[in-house]
């Protein structure tokens, strides 16, 4: 093997094969979402975009939305191809697709039992309902949200810790346990890998990014360029969401079981990393604040602790976030598809209901940004003190944890 081919060979299985460290990827998710919000103008966030579909699939059945006020808000004109979050979701499908097909990490998946099919859809409704209505999910609400030192962010992260913790408790109870039949094995099985099947998948994972690029090339040529800019937000959008779906995959990162595994054996790893992402992103997100560019404060109200406690105890039933289920689709895991449909229901179930509810727990409230609360320094070191106290939580977690099994032991 010559010096090119080793370099390649250990590049590709260090970086495109191999599962990357939690803590050098979620900072990188943080670095990204950062300039995300700088050049789009917009956060890192995947649920409003879930919403909508949810109200073109109603539009297309023949269910008027006109009226409500919900998609008033958010907005349901044109396609996922007209919106920059659209283009930006369908980037993170390519880009957590390529990773897992480079990686040789893709096989049809059927969930192993009634309970789980049930556990996927009920719990996804449950956080798809409560993310919209704590406006944002891990993302909007949580990893993007802080870093925008939006008031409603903390209200909701708080929240959805409690929820995870409820979560926890319910998902070991007897009732969710999957009834699994033993078979005993005469030899021990060995588990081979085909090298043209990696091979075939390498360069399908290859393919998708190639495609992506042929897109991203047609925008740039033909599409319409804003006022300022010097290149298509779409194009921007679509690049950064296959950055955002890549990372993801091979972190495999999940918020799920960042928290879920924080409080059911102690395990913190991708707990701190998701806070050290946010320590991170917050500098980058206030320097562009400081260049003018406007931040994104959702209301701090009722809605924002409701949403929390519905989002984390949902996320734990279905066994993932928005992030999780997004990767694991992909990667052929069917129980993620039905985790994504009940995301869209539960979301969609929220956007009917809204005006019945909205004023008395969401818009009557203000929306309160910690800069202009505390001025602009005053706001960051604000945030960055919660952030710590959020770190140490964590440890205190963990190390009660493990307190309390070593006395056990």
């Amino acid at each position: 093997m010559d010096r090119d081919s080793s370099f390649w060979h250990g590049f590709r299985e260090r970086f495109l094969v191999k599962f990357w460290s939690p803590v050098p990827a979620v900072i990188a998710l943080g670095v990204m979402s950062a300039y995300y919000f700088g050049i789009t103008g917009t956060y890192w966030a995947v649920t409003g975009e879930f919403t909508r579909w949810g109200g073109h699939i109603l539009n297309f059945i023949g269910v008027d939305t006109s009226d409500w006020g919900y998609f008033k808000i958010i907005g349901l004109k044109g396609t996922p191809l007209d919106r920059v979050d659209g283009v930006m979701i369908i980037g993170m499908f390519a880009g957590a697709l390529s990773a897992a097909l480079m990686a040789n990490n893709v096989k049809f998946r059927l969930p192993q039992s009634n309970i789980r099919i049930a556990q996927a859809l009920i719990g996804g409704a449950i956080a798809g309902f409560g993310a919209r209505i704590g406006m944002g999910c891990n993302l909007a609400s949580f990893f993007t949200g802080i870093p925008q030192f939006s008031l409603h962010a903390w209200f909701f992260t708080i929240a959805s810790m409690v929820g995870v913790y409820f979560g926890a408790k319910v998902v070991v109870l007897p009732i969710f346990r999957a009834k699994v039949q033993l078979v005993k094995a005469d030899s021990q099985k060995t588990i081979t890998q085909s090298p043209q099947r990696k091979q075939l998948f390498f360069a399908l994972g290859v393919g998708v990014l190639l495609l992506v690029a042929i897109w991203v090339g047609s925008i740039m040529a033909f599409g319409a360029v804003p006022e300022g800019k010097k290149i298509s937000v779409f194009a921007l959008a679509i690049v950064f969401g296959v950055g955002f779906g890549f990372v993801i995959s091979r972190g495999q990162i999940c918020f799920t079981s960042a928290f879920r595994d924080l409080f059911l054996t102690g395990r913190g790893v991708m707990a701190r990393a998701i806070i050290f992402g946010m320590i991170v992103s917050s500098i980058g997100v206030f320097s562009y604040i400081l260049l003018d560019v406007a931040p994104k404060t959702a209301w701090a109200g009722p809605n924002a602790v409701i949403g929390g406690l519905l989002f984390g105890f949902g996320i734990v039933v279905a066994g993932g976030c928005e992030c999780g289920w997004m990767y694991r689709a992909v990667e052929g895991q069917t129980h993620y598809w039905v985790v994504g449909v009940g995301n869209i229901i539960g979301a969609t179930l929220l956007a009917a209901t809204w005006d019945y509810y909205a004023a008395p727990l969401v818009t009557d409230f203000p929306k309160i940004n910690l800069l202009e609360s505390f001025g602009n320094y005053g706001g960051l070191v604000a945030n960055y003190a919660l952030l710590l106290l959020f770190l140490g939580f964590v440890l205190v977690v963990q190390r009660s944890y493990f307190k309390k099994t070593d006395t056990n032991d």
